[in-house]
């Protein structure tokens, strides 16, 4: 088996494609577990499994690197767009199945390191959610974010707090710091990853959303995650999009 291994602002995945159903969902958790640890696999956030779907150009499973599976990952479906247009089995603008529905992307037509995702509509769950002395806005961008605007600094590592709100919420957590009109700042607690990571797409998206619906920030933004790389959004008839580098580290085959 061959895997290829991707990065994107700093989140890193594991990815590869069968045609076949080659093993069932424990397995593939549990492979999704051997490979993505760090110190005793490969190490990667999380694993994605590529398969032929007869409607889209491909549908995908996710698995976060605790084997736990996931319905969104905005920064590993760039990547994984970017796998199957390399490995042609997708155009440069195509569709793919998740766990959260139909995901499309677009790989820029003079840069093809530039990977465009369109997260759909997202949806605002409950708001005015009062925790540990802080406001949250509880959001749907394929997976449930927690979202608190701060002026203080950002969190840089896990904390108590941020994993008790994961377990009661079932949801990521993310702090963001709105610097000017254009710009924010986010830092992301991930489940499944349970630390905050270098980057989260999905986070981002529901930040981007409701700074956008609260006017704290134009249409086309910046967000900056702890990776330090500039992520460009933009929302076209209720949708949003996002855009960024995605880069291939290299190529390695399983024992």
């Amino acid at each position: 088996m061959w895997l290829t291994k991707y990065n994107a602002s700093g989140n890193d995945f594991l990815i590869f494609h069968t045609f076949g159903n080659i093993l069932d969902s424990n397995k593939r958790s549990n492979l999704a577990k051997k490979v993505c640890n760090r110190h005793s696999g490969i190490g990667a956030d999380g694993l994605a499994i590529i398969s032929p779907h007869h409607k889209y150009a491909y549908q995908w499973d996710f698995y976060n690197s605790d084997g736990s599976k996931a319905n969104m990952c905005g920064n590993a479906s760039r990547c994984v767009a970017h796998y199957a247009y390399s490995n042609k089995l997708a155009q440069k603008k195509h569709s793919f199945l998740s766990g959260a529905g139909e995901i499309k992307v677009s790989i820029d037509e003079t840069n093809n390191d530039i990977v465009e995702v369109n997260f759909g509509h997202i949806n605002i769950v409950k708001s005015n959610i009062k925790e540990y002395e802080l406001e949250f806005t509880l959001l749907d961008s394929g997976v449930p974010h927690l979202v608190n605007f701060t002026n203080n600094q950002l969190p840089k590592h896990k904390s108590d707090m941020m994993r008790h709100l994961r377990e009661k919420y079932n949801a990521n957590i993310n702090f963001a710091k709105i610097k000017n009109k254009n710009t924010i700042y986010i830092s992301t607690y991930e489940r499944g990853v349970e630390d905050i990571t270098l980057a989260c797409g999905t986070g981002m998206a529901a930040v981007y959303y409701l700074a956008l619906t609260q006017n704290k920030i134009t249409n086309k933004a910046t967000l900056i995650p702890p990776s330090m790389e500039n992520l460009y959004f933009n929302m076209i008839d209720n949708e949003v999009y996002y855009k960024g580098k995605v880069e291939k580290i290299c190529d390695i085959k399983l024992s």
